[in-house]
């Protein structure tokens, strides 16, 4: 029996490498050598720390954590008719059960079969040498784009997509983002590929605005502080953004996404988690502003934004500050837990070089 190592979260701010054994694929199955598995603010929150949510769509113990994963086919099993051996794929890391409403629409995030299991959550993960994965879940990596690069659609840059189609994002607008962790930070990189003519950021960590200015994203920084909106509204000619966008799930956050946003304004929500307080009428009904929320995305979307990224000349990787190989993974939670840096990556074989 071959053996290989993969990272368990116990839920205590700990990571254990375990052996399991090399699984071989079935029908419609593909195992996958893995190249890069980027770490989730979502794992920190729900996994790492403690183990948050009950059911279906709870962290299962013993599952090999990891839900950005890229790899290259190295097996395939019997019944696949698209991806062959060898082929670089992203995968969509929600496997849905394909004939549900939510499925047959792409969004496998929203499937509530029980069939439903989310890879690192409730089936193995990318932080492990390989992944048993399901053809449909897969997203062909064009040669243009990395394995790191490709990690980063499987959830991160995937969700953003989705949240900025929602609001439309075009050469018209000024956008405001809050939270600039590795989800704002891609929500920059893709709203100034979308067209935005000015982009205004918000965080309160010190190590995060310098990341920020370093990869000159942002047209104006803000340090997080009570007169925000006042701030966003100077630079925006006194009518605020006519899109904001919040990665930072932060309820003052919120808040200034929605006053700061100009009449007539969209707002989207992709930061998960926390609790928001606005009083209707004057923030939302008599300025006629729209919020949003979005969960993810789907699997035609990321598909489009894989084409996306190339057409841009867009490489996600720009946002990793830190990798680091399997058997270093302990640390690597550890640091993307201590939230003052870009993303993280475990990676393998030749992204580690």
């Amino acid at each position: 029996m071959k053996t290989m190592k993969g990272a368990v979260l116990p839920g205590n701010s700990t990571v254990e490498l375990r052996d399991f054994e090399i699984p071989a694929p079935g029908h419609g199955e593909v195992l996958l050598k893995m190249k890069a598995s980027t770490i989730c603010g979502s794992d920190i929150r729900c996994i790492y720390h403690q183990h948050l949510g009950k059911g279906p769509e709870g962290y299962q113990p013993g599952m090999i954590a990891g839900h950005e994963p890229c790899g290259q086919i190295v097996q395939t099993g019997p019944g696949c008719r698209r991806f062959r051996e060898g082929d670089r794929v992203i995968v969509y890391h929600i496997s849905g059960c394909g004939l549900c409403n939510d499925c047959r629409r792409g969004y496998y995030i929203s499937c509530t079969s029980p069939y439903r299991r989310a890879y690192g959550w409730q089936r193995h993960g990318g932080m492990a040498e390989y992944l048993l994965a399901e053809e449909k879940d897969l997203v062909a990596l064009p040669d243009f784009l990395s394995y790191s690069d490709g990690a980063q659609v499987a959830c991160g840059f995937g969700t953003v997509y989705e949240g900025l189609e929602k609001i439309g994002i075009c050469g018209n607008d000024a956008v405001l983002i809050t939270g600039l962790g590795p989800l704002g930070l891609a929500a920059a990189m893709l709203a100034r590929a979308m067209g935005a003519c000015k982009l205004i950021g918000i965080e309160t960590i010190p190590e995060r605005l310098q990341i920020a200015r370093q990869l000159d994203l942002f047209d104006h920084l803000l340090k997080a502080a009570p007169d925000n909106v006042h701030h966003v509204r100077e630079l925006t000619g006194g009518a605020g953004a006519e899109k904001t966008v919040d990665c930072s799930a932060n309820e003052q956050a919120r808040l200034t996404c929605i006053q700061a946003a100009r009449k007539w304004g969209k707002i989207v929500f992709l930061g998960e988690g926390g609790t928001c307080a606005f009083q209707p009428s004057p923030d939302i009904i008599h300025d006629q502003k729209t919020i949003y929320g979005s969960w993810v995305t789907s699997l035609w979307r990321m598909e489009e934004l894989v084409e996306r990224l190339v057409r841009w000349q867009i490489h996600p990787e720009r946002l990793i500050t830190h990798r680091f190989p399997l058997e270093q993974a302990a640390a690597a939670y550890a640091l993307m837990a201590e939230g003052r840096c870009g993303k993280v990556a475990v990676v393998f074989d030749e992204e580690l070089k």
